[in-house]
């Protein structure tokens, strides 16, 4: 494995690069940067765990824009879990690229009109940071070709798979070329992560720092038998009973506008989203529930995939979800860095089958947890 580096300066970077470099500031690297840096530049592939905050940004950035200065006609694609993180990698890049004639970076990201994305995607920018979404949106309309993907990045894997992204994940990673490097970086390291890494990087170095830790360990989780007539009622009891933002899942559009009519009369502050609702309504929801506006937002599965705000307190299941993995998904909105969340789950009678179903599969991440801890 490479040396680990002390300071930036113990880099060889290409001229325009290392200017960049030391105009934003950077001297001493964070423990990931160190570590992870000096590895992606020989061009290994590389499972970094490291939590938000810790510089990961400039860990896979900096060696990813030194490959592409030695490759011309090559480009890079970074797929993360949210807009929000992708404008702020795109932030990152803009400055590490200001001295790089032809270093185009470009946001494929959702919640905006795709016509002006094709019209850059034309251009063939060497540069894509997307989300999983939109990007293959772009590629089943042959908007954009990754043949020419000389290094791909994963960035907070974890957080995709949470959001339920697997799916899109590995039909985008079939439009790549096998000989590629490709950086994966996780907050923590489930089975799914590792079955991933596993499926897709080649002979990949593992670089961690600090405390691997499972999300939902910091998810307490509970359940409260009711019945379909009595369940308004114990949403409002539990509602009652809570402090803070809750994340309210139903299984239809129907019923998430039902529940969202119903807590509104109700005097609490609710918005709802759903596949029916438009893209702006969607985006005032979503901002509303973010910025406080409402304490409660109710959705349906599909419509919260790419959700992520780091306050949601609680997660409440009105309805289970018909496929055990969404409930994995679904409670994974709720603890987010480091903190501590609530998943609760309003069971009747007819929900016997699927609490069942939901619980083996619990069960079966626990064991399979514990054999990668053996």
């Amino acid at each position: 494995m490479s040396a680990i580096m002390s300071n930036f300066k113990d880099l060889i970077l290409p001229p325009q690069l290392e200017s960049a470099v030391a105009a934003m500031g950077y001297q001493t690297p964070t423990p990931i940067q160190a570590q992870a840096i000096p590895v992606a530049l020989t061009n290994r592939d590389i499972i970094g765990c490291a939590q938000t905050g810790t510089g990961k940004t400039a860990a896979f950035c900096i060696p990813m824009i030194a490959r592409l200065l030695k490759t011309p006609r090559r480009n890079s694609l970074i797929l993360v879990p949210t807009r929000e993180l992708a404008v702020q990698i795109e932030e990152v890049l803009v400055k590490l690229t200001k001295s790089c004639k032809e270093m185009e970076t470009v946001l494929i990201i959702g919640g905006v009109a795709m016509s002006p994305q094709v019209k850059v995607l034309w251009k063939k920018p060497r540069i894509v940071v997307a989300t999983p979404g939109r990007l293959l949106d772009h590629l089943r309309r042959g908007n954009i070709s990754l043949s020419t993907t000389e290094v791909l990045v994963l960035d907070e894997a974890d957080r995709m798979l949470d959001m339920g992204f697997a799916p899109q994940l590995n039909e985008i990673l079939r439009f790549l070329p096998k000989s590629r490097q490709t950086m994966l970086f996780s907050a923590t390291l489930p089975p799914d992560i590792l079955k991933l890494a596993a499926k897709y990087l080649k002979d990949p170095v593992r670089v961690t720092v600090g405390p691997v830790s499972e999300p939902i360990e910091l998810i307490k989780q509970s359940v409260v038998k009711t019945t379909g007539a009595t369940k308004n009622n114990t949403l409002v009891d539990e509602l009652n009973a809570r402090k803070g933002s809750v994340l309210i899942f139903a299984r239809t559009k129907k019923r998430t506008d039902r529940v969202a009519k119903f807590l509104s009369e109700c005097g609490y502050k609710a918005s709802r989203i759903h596949g029916d609702r438009s893209q702006k309504q969607r985006g005032d929801a979503i901002d509303g529930f973010r910025d406080g506006k409402f304490r409660i937002l109710v959705a349906t599965d599909i419509a919260a995939r790419g959700i992520d705000i780091a306050h949601i307190a609680h997660v409440i299941n009105y309805d289970l979800p018909m496929v055990p993995e969404d409930y994995i998904h679904r409670i994974g909105r709720t603890a987010r860095a480091g903190a501590e969340g609530q998943a609760l789950s309003l069971l009747t009678p007819e929900d016997s089958m699927q609490w069942r179903d939901i619980s083996k599969l619990l069960a079966k991440k626990e064991a399979a947890k514990a054999r990668t801890t053996i």
